[in-house]
């Protein structure tokens, strides 16, 4: 009997998690792509209170489907890197409050980091470091190179609305 493939197991960020619970676009279909079970999505305690947090003050209207997806989707939950191993890696992104996320990623071995935040996701100087010891995509690029999404299925879902998947 042949063994399962095992799934590629992708972290997704904060900004995913916002997005993916307030729009139907690229990072609600990653979000979906775990519900379904095709990808294994990977969180920490710290991605999933950012993404509650900015919900509660930005989006309130947002956490209910949130919650909802949460307690559908199986994921694997992983620790927060210590204050210490935070402290020891200053330098590592631009931003200082994505270096949980960054090493909560890296200490995981996931195959990929998937966020909308440029300072992970840009392709130069300021992130040559991170992407030496991580695959950091935006959304759109994960669907498209790992998922193989065409160039019509992008742009489909680029602008959708929840109206536009009612019908």
């Amino acid at each position: 009997m042949a063994s399962r493939p095992a799934r590629i197991r992708v972290m997704a960020d904060a900004s995913v998690l916002i997005a993916g619970s307030g729009w139907p676009r690229w990072p609600y279909e990653v979000l979906v792509a775990g519900l379904r079970g095709d990808i294994q999505l990977v969180f920490c305690p710290y991605i999933i209170e950012q993404a509650r947090r900015v919900l509660n003050r930005r989006f309130p209207a947002y956490l209910e489907r949130f919650g909802g997806f949460l307690s559908r989707v199986t994921f694997e939950l992983v620790p927060d890197p210590s204050p210490e191993q935070v402290a020891e890696n200053r330098g590592l992104v631009r931003d200082e409050t994505d270096i949980p996320v960054v090493l909560a990623a890296i200490n995981a071995k996931v195959d990929y980091l998937v966020s909308e935040d440029k300072d992970l996701t840009a392709q130069d100087a300021t992130t040559a470091l991170l992407h030496q010891k991580l695959a950091a995509q935006l959304s759109g690029t994960f669907l498209r190179e790992v998922r193989g999404w065409s160039s019509e299925e992008l742009e489909r879902t680029r602008n959708r609305n929840w109206e536009d998947m009612e019908s």
